[in-house]
């Protein structure tokens, strides 16, 4: 059973990533322009029309700038818990009301797209509401993690499930320390409703390994204060301490802010 992923945006300027089959895709998130979208999709030969379903995660602008336009002028349905979709329509940053589009889930209420079977799960961030998503697609099980105050205990159980990981690594821990966020910036993305460090990742990771994860996305990388081969190699040498090796025990990246990755694909 054939499966491709695809970051096209990942970081606080927008997040949108593609988890398709040959006959079928979905979006999870849609932060980025919808010409940008298109684009990325073309250049890797996806067929946009093949994309039946919009994911969200949270109503935070770098997740939802084109939710709109998606969903009400592309006939998407999006999907969403009730609070999220409140968010989205409160939003300044969405210009298009969703009306016909709109879906509601429940968290931990597992519901199907094609052959997608997907459940939503609590995940602690200072927005609206926010959720993570567990994908499974036959053997495949894809966890997306993309805003995390912290790990609990939900947020790690859906973690260990999957075979394919994307967790959020944000920031360096010094980088935030003695950067140029203003104090309040500073507590707000380390607090246990902000964002996920590196060194948080990455003990994760470490401490909760198990053979059937083979492949790692470290995401939402901040702009200011975390560099894609910092996160990498922290993650590296903690998964190393444990005795997992980078390369033949797992498949390890750090997903860049705004180029598209490559398509992974999977069989």
């Amino acid at each position: 059973m054939k499966l491709s992923f695809l970051s096209l945006a990942s970081g606080s300027s927008g997040n949108c990533y593609y988890l398709g089959t040959p006959e079928f895709g979905v979006l999870i998130d849609a932060g980025i322009g919808i010409r940008t979208i298109k684009k990325v999709l073309k250049d890797r030969a996806i067929d946009f029309s093949k994309i039946i379903a919009v994911l969200i995660t949270h109503d935070h602008a770098d997740h939802i700038k084109t939710v709109g336009c998606l969903g009400e002028k592309l006939n998407l349905p999006v999907y969403a818990t009730a609070a999220v979709h409140r968010g989205i329509e409160k939003s300044r940053y969405v210009e298009e009301t969703l009306v016909n589009s709109r879906r509601i889930i429940e968290k931990e209420i597992p519901f199907t797209i094609r052959d997608f079977h997907i459940t939503a799960f609590e995940v602690p961030h200072d927005s609206t509401d926010n959720v993570g998503y567990y994908i499974e697609y036959g053997d495949h099980k894809f966890t997306f993690a993309t805003d995390v105050g912290h790990i609990t205990d939900t947020v790690s159980k859906y973690m260990s499930m999957a075979n394919h990981l994307i967790i959020e690594a944000n920031y360096d821990e010094e980088m935030l320390k003695f950067g140029t966020y203003p104090a309040f910036l500073k507590e707000r993305v380390a607090s246990p409703t902000g964002h996920l460090s590196n060194r948080e990742a990455a003990e994760f990771l470490a401490t909760h390994y198990d053979p059937k994860l083979k492949d790692i996305w470290l995401c939402h990388l901040s702009r200011d204060n975390n560099h894609p081969e910092l996160a990498y190699k922290t993650v590296d040498i903690r998964l190393f301490q444990e005795g997992v090796r980078v390369g033949k025990d797992v498949s390890l990246h750090a997903l860049k802010r705004t180029t598209p990755s490559d398509i992974f694909e999977f069989e």
